[in-house]
């Protein structure tokens, strides 16, 4: 039988090990373990296809141009966006085809394979939508709206013309943010 300081000794050096675990880690479901993506753009995972940094890139008021990216999270099958709908705009659609475990990226799509929309929408506003995918599954969602600048530069095709150009908006933008 070891001597009492040894076993006490060993009692503490136990004690101290089983108090240290709990107290140095983090626990479960730790932030560094969630996806976490800091854009302006909004997103959804839910369903068999990811919606990305979902925004309406709008040069003028009233009109915008649906961006997104699409992932396919079925590596057999290819998946489509079926319909892509809106209560509060009217939505110029075509639907859209994704590979088996791909994406596709509607920054980098053909100009008549753009998903424009029209309707009563501005640079900081919100438009909900909704999006039909194969099989029925619908991913709702509130798509900010953002002005055609800075990385958003180019990407509205919708050109109605309509009565203020997001340009001034960037002026104003760069301005303030020179303060």
């Amino acid at each position: 039988m070891p001597p009492m300081h040894m076993r006490r000794s060993l009692a503490l050096v136990s004690g101290a090990l089983l108090l240290a675990t709990p107290l140095t880690s983090c626990g479960f479901d730790l932030a560094t373990d969630r996806v976490n993506t800091i854009t302006a753009g909004t997103s959804d995972r839910d369903a068999s296809v990811d919606v990305l940094n979902a925004v309406v890139v709008s040069d003028h008021e009233g009109s915008g141009t649906f961006i997104a990216t699409f992932v396919n999270n079925d590596t057999e099958s290819d998946a489509t966006i079926e319909a892509v709908e809106s209560g509060a705009a009217e939505v110029s659609f075509t639907p859209i085809q994704i590979a088996a475990g791909g994406l596709l990226n509607l920054a980098q799509a053909e100009e008549e394979d753009a998903v424009t929309v029209e309707g009563d929408l501005a640079a900081g506003g919100v438009v909900p939508m909704q999006i039909q995918v194969s099989g029925g599954e619908l991913v709702d969602l509130d798509v900010p709206v953002v002005p055609a600048c800075d990385e958003w530069e180019g990407l509205d095709v919708s050109g109605d013309g309509g009565a203020t150009s997001s340009e001034d908006t960037c002026e104003i933008e760069h301005e303030e943010g020179a303060h």
